[in-house]
C-alpha cells in the first residue's frame, strides 16, 4: 500500500496536483492527515512521500480528528458502529495506537444517555478530554426555562484517565446543562431579568434545536489550565476553568478563576447572549490557542468557514482580553474584541470542518477539509507548499523529525520546601505565576514573593517541545500552624511504611484530615488515584514500583513523597 500511495503523489506533483516550492523555507517535515471514514492514517514528508502509514479495521473507520503524541503514537477518534445518537460527525469511540499499528487503548464513551463526536484533545498528563452529546427529554428541557418542549442534546467536556486496554475512568466533566440562563419564565431554573448582563451562561431560548450548539473544537492551555471550545451552530468559541473539580465546574465559584464552570470568555456572536455587535464568526471550526515558542502565542484562533463570504473560509486570530484567569467585559456589553485580530482568507472556500496550525517559524499550515487540500503559507501569505489528497480531510498537523522519534519526559513535578519551590529534573526551566510568565525565572528553583498559583515549563535535552507541571498554589498561611508547616512541611507529613506492600499510612499530627487531599501519581506524571478525608491509602491494585504522593491542603500547601511499592 505505502509504495502504491507513494507512486500516486509522484505521479500528482508531476501532474500538478501536489505543489512544491523547493526554495521555500517549509517548517517541520512530517504531515499527519487520516481522511474522515477512512481506515489509514498517513505522514508525508515535504517532498510529498509518504514515510508511514498506520491501517485501520473497517469497522473502526475514522470519525473526526486523528492527533500524533510524542513518540509515535496516533490518538485517533472513531465512527463507532451502533450509538444511539446519530448526526455528524458522531464517533462514540476512540484509540490509542502506536507505530507498529497495534491499538494500546481502544475507549468507547456511548451509551443512550451521551456519545461523544467531533474533536477530542490529548492531555499532557496523557488523560484524554472529548466532546459528548448528553440526551435531555422534553420535560427536561421545559424545566430548564426553555420556551419550547423538545428533545435536546446539549454538551459536556469529559476527561478521561487510561485505566486498561480498553478501560477508562472519568475524572473530570463539565456540562453546558449546569450553565443555562433564561428571562421567559420566572417560574422555571435559570431565570434571571436580563440575559445580557449574564454572559457567562448560554441562553437556553438562542437558536434552540435538538443538536443545539454542535461543538467541534477543542484545546487545552496548559499555563492557564483552561480549555476552549467551538460551536458551529451558535457562531461562537468559549472558554472555561479546567482547574475546578468536578463539583465545582458544575457550579458558579471555585477553581483558579473563582468562577466554577461558567464561561470566562466568549466570542464571535454577541446575540447569543443578547449584546450589541456583528456576528464575526460565521460556522467555526477548530477553536485552539497558538502555543507558546510560536509567534503571536496566546491568541485564540478559529476556523471560520464562510469567514471572508459565503465562498471563501479564513482562519481568524483574536487577541482575547485576559487578565489573570479571568477576562475582563464591560457589563452590558459583548467581549473584545468586536472582530479578529489577525485574518488569513484561505486559498478557497469549505462548507465545514477544516483546521489550521500555527508554525514555530510564523509559517501556517490550512486543511481545507472538503477540497481534500492542505498547504502551508508564510508569514506574507505566500503558499509555499499545498497537497490536494481528495475526501473529506478534517484535520491535518505539521510534526517535526524530533516529535516522532524521542519520548516525552516525566512531566515536572513542583516541591516545596522552606519556601523555595523547586522543580524536578529538565535541561532548561522558565516558571510562571498564576498563568503568566516570571521574567528570568529559569533555574531549577524559584523563590515566591506573593501568594498564588506557580508552575514550571521544561524542556528535554532534545529540545524536542515544552512540557508543564501542574499548578502548585503556594501561600504564606494565615496561623502559626500553616506557618511551621510551609517552613518545615516534612516534619508534618509523615507515610508510612515506605517501602510498603500496599498499605500506606499518613500521620499529619494536628492538621484537620478533612481539608487534606491525597494524589498518586506514576513516573509519568499521570493521576493514578485520589481521596480525601482519610489517612489511609491502599495501592495494592498497583502495580510494584516508585510513585509519587501528593498531599495538598486548602491552605495551598502542597508536599510530594516518593512512594515505594513492593508487592
Amino acid at each position: 500500500m505505502k509504495s502504491y500511495l507513494q507512486r500516486n503523489i509522484l505521479l500528482m506533483a508531476l501532474t500538478g496536483l501536489v505543489t512544491i516550492n523547493a526554495n521555500a523555507q517549509k517548517w517541520g517535515n512530517n504531515t499527519l492527515y487520516a481522511t474522515q471514514n477512512g481506515t489509514a492514517a498517513f505522514l508525508m514528508d515535504t517532498t510529498g512521500a509518504i514515510t508511514h502509514s498506520w491501517t485501520f479495521s473497517s469497522s473502526a473507520k475514522t470519525g473526526y480528528s486523528t492527533y500524533l503524541l510524542q513518540g509515535g503514537t496516533l490518538l485517533r477518534t472513531v465512527a463507532r458502529a451502533g450509538n444511539s445518537f446519530n448526526g455528524g460527525p458522531i464517533c462514540g469511540e476512540f484509540q490509542k495506537v502506536d507505530w507498529n499499528g497495534n491499538i494500546t487503548w481502544d475507549f468507547i464513551y456511548s451509551t443512550t444517555a451521551y456519545c461523544t463526536h467531533h474533536d477530542i484533545c490529548p492531555m499532557p498528563n496523557g488523560n484524554v478530554l472529548v466532546i459528548a452529546y448528553e440526551a435531555k427529554t422534553a420535560s427536561e428541557v421545559s424545566a430548564a426555562g426553555c420556551s419550547q418542549s423538545i428533545v435536546m442534546w446539549p454538551d459536556k467536556i469529559v476527561e478521561i484517565q487510561q485505566t486498561g486496554a480498553t478501560t477508562g475512568s472519568v475524572v473530570w466533566e463539565w456540562h453546558v446543562w449546569d450553565h443555562l440562563v433564561q428571562s421567559v419564565d420566572p417560574n422555571k431554573a435559570n431565570y434571571q431579568t436580563s440575559v445580557v448582563n449574564h454572559p457567562e451562561l448560554l441562553n437556553i431560548n438562542y437558536a434552540t434545536q435538538k443538536d443545539w450548539m454542535h461543538v467541534n473544537g477543542l484545546d487545552y492551555n496548559p499555563m492557564l489550565d483552561q480549555i476552549s471550545f467551538s460551536s458551529h451552530n451558535l457562531n461562537e468559541m468559549y472558554i472555561i476553568d479546567h482547574s475546578t473539580s468536578t463539583a465545582e465546574a458544575a457550579s458558579h465559584s471555585g477553581g483558579n478563576s473563582g468562577k466554577g464552570g461558567d464561561f470566562l470568555y466568549r466570542y464571535g456572536n454577541p446575540a447569543a447572549y443578547g449584546a450589541s455587535g456583528a456576528t464575526v464568526l460565521n460556522v467555526v471550526h477548530d477553536a485552539h490557542w497558538i502555543p507558546e515558542g510560536v509567534p503571536n502565542a496566546g491568541y485564540l484562533v478559529g476556523f471560520v468557514n464562510r469567514g471572508v463570504s459565503n465562498t471563501q473560509s479564513s482562519v481568524d486570530q483574536v487577541i482575547t482580553p485576559k487578565s489573570g484567569y479571568n477576562y475582563t467585559i464591560t457589563p452590558g456589553s459583548a467581549f473584545t474584541p468586536a472582530s479578529y485580530s489577525l485574518r488569513h482568507p484561505c486559498n478557497g472556500y469549505t462548507s465545514n470542518q477544516g483546521n489550521s496550525q500555527q508554525l514555530p517559524n510564523g509559517n501556517m499550515l490550512v486543511c481545507m477539509a472538503f477540497l481534500g487540500t492542505f498547504y502551508e503559507i508564510n508569514p506574507a501569505g505566500t503558499t509555499l507548499w499545498s497537497k490536494n489528497i481528495g475526501g473529506t480531510l478534517v484535520h491535518a498537523y505539521r510534526y517535526s523529525d524530533c516529535y516522532l522519534t524521542t519520548t516525552a519526559p516525566a512531566l515536572p513535578v513542583v516541591t516545596e520546601t522552606a519556601g523555595i519551590l523547586y522543580a524536578t529534573s529538565g535541561a532548561t526551566y522558565q516558571w510562571y505565576f498564576n498563568g503568566v510568565l516570571i521574567s528570568g525565572a529559569n533555574t531549577a528553583s524559584y523563590a515566591p514573593t506573593q501568594n498564588g498559583n506557580y508552575l514550571v515549563r521544561i524542556t528535554d535535552a532534545n529540545n524536542c517541545g515544552y512540557y508543564y507541571s501542574g499548578s502548585y498554589k503556594f501561600s504564606n498561611g494565615t496561623s502559626t500552624n500553616i506557618t511551621n508547616v510551609l517552613n518545615n512541611p516534612s516534619a508534618f507529613f509523615k507515610v508510612y511504611p515506605n517501602p510498603t506492600n500496599g498499605i500506606l499510612s499518613l500521620d499529619v499530627k494536628d492538621l484537620d484530615i478533612a481539608n487534606l487531599t491525597l494524589k498518586v501519581y506514576d513516573q509519568s506524571g499521570r493521576l493514578l488515584m485520589q481521596a480525601s478525608q482519610t489517612q489511609t491509602l491502599n495501592l495494592s491494585e498497583l502495580n510494584s514500583g516508585l510513585y509519587l504522593l501528593n498531599i495538598s491542603t486548602e491552605n495551598g500547601i502542597s508536599v510530594n513523597k516518593k512512594i515505594t511499592l513492593v508487592k
